[in-house]
């Protein structure tokens, strides 16, 4: 592929690391299908894109010196993203519905649905084998450094009706941005709610924890889950209690107070509703994060109702990273886009429900600078 100084690159590597046979467990059927995708921008940004799981493996950026770090977590192996222990969805695309059902089930159209119940009584990120953990088909965009993915889950696929056919479109920017968007179609209604769930510490990767981090939401409100992490279907104010970001503070600064949101999450893990109207499609501004030592800014724009706020309080240290560091407790955080958890049963959530006809379309862009 011939390219020029004056033009974004596309590096399109079949990384021999990534196509080693799988170590144990999960078979993939078409796995010499499995690629790596590298998009780089002029100013020298990364950011690598496997089609197991429309997976982000890496994303290289400066700090406020010049000095470049991956600061997304994840495996130099494919097989470490097949059979990692706890399934910890480390730069995937999650679906059919990311987040949570209650008990696995929903009411669509006078029919419940069963789904696999693979979060204690709850369905989580699709369930058993979900976008994560399929082999999507993908490539390069031309013209744009961009690669697309694309993906068809078939009826009754974990549980949900319909074929659904989805398209993910990775775009890096000449001014250090990931533009993610998101298109589905289905020919039968069906709940979608796809987001991406990389880990990010802007320190690097395996460089400890991300509780320094500053943090800020642009969210007045949330919504409290019970014992379980369904939420209760209340969107109170977050002004008076630790969910409140809506001025930047370290993440770490209320994380332990005593607290029964805290306690249920084991820190953050909660959806923040996004300042900003039910049916408003507009790109808006949802978080920024500061990292002080390294100067890194990530701001993330949306143009969905919702964003997962998630600490990594699940990370405990077992899991090893690409510099072969132990990714540690509370070791990288999660912004993942989205509608609200659980939207399928509660009537006072914006809905979910894609219907033949209609097309399901979002934007989320995730923009590194540094100060």
């Amino acid at each position: 592929m011939k390219t020029s100084p004056l033009k974004s690159l596309l590096l399109i590597a079949a990384a021999a690391l990534l196509l080693a046979p799988p170590a144990a467990a999960v078979e993939v059927d078409d796995f010499d299908s499995i690629q790596l995708y590298t998009l780089k921008n002029r100013s020298g940004m990364t950011v690598s894109v496997t089609n197991y799981g429309a997976i982000i493996t890496s994303i290289v950026v400066p700090d406020r010196n010049g000095k470049m770090a991956d600061v997304a977590l994840g495996y130099d192996r494919v097989e470490d993203y097949i059979n990692a222990v706890d399934r910890p969805y480390f730069g995937a695309i999650v679906g059919r519905y990311g987040n949570r059902i209650a008990k696995g089930k929903f009411t669509l159209d006078g029919k419940t649905y069963s789904l696999a119940t693979n979060n204690n009584p709850n369905h989580l990120h699709g369930g058993n084998i979900g976008f994560d953990k399929v082999v999507w088909d993908a490539k390069p965009i031309e013209g744009q450094n961009a690669i697309q993915l694309s993906y068809l889950a078939r009826d009754k696929e974990e549980g949900y009706p319909g074929n659904l056919q989805i398209r993910v479109t990775y775009t890096l920017t000449d001014d250090n941005a990931i533009l993610v968007d998101y298109h589905a179609t289905t020919d039968q209604a069906t709940p979608v709610n796809l987001t991406q769930h990389t880990y990010f510490n802007l320190k690097g990767e395996g460089e400890g924890t991300i509780l320094d981090h500053e943090l800020m939401l642009n969210a007045d409100r949330y919504t409290p889950v019970d014992a379980t992490a369904i939420p209760t279907g209340e969107l109170p104010a977050v002004a008076g209690t630790p969910m409140d970001f809506t001025q930047p503070k370290p993440i770490g600064r209320d994380i332990d107070q005593k607290n029964q949101q805290l306690e249920f999450g084991r820190g953050f893990d909660h959806n923040w509703v996004l300042n900003k109207p039910d049916d408003n499609k507009a790109m808006t501004l949802a978080a920024r994060v500061y990292e002080p030592t390294s100067g890194r800014v990530m701001e993330v724009h949306t143009t969905e109702p919702g964003i997962q706020f998630y600490c990594g309080n699940f990370l405990d240290g077992r899991l090893i990273g690409k510099a072969g560091n132990p990714y540690v407790h509370r070791g990288g955080f999660c912004l993942e886009t989205q509608h609200y958890p659980d939207s399928p049963n509660q009537p006072g959530f914006p809905s979910t429900i894609l219907r033949p006809g209609k097309t399901y379309q979002t934007q989320t862009s995730y923009r590194f600078s540094t100060r």
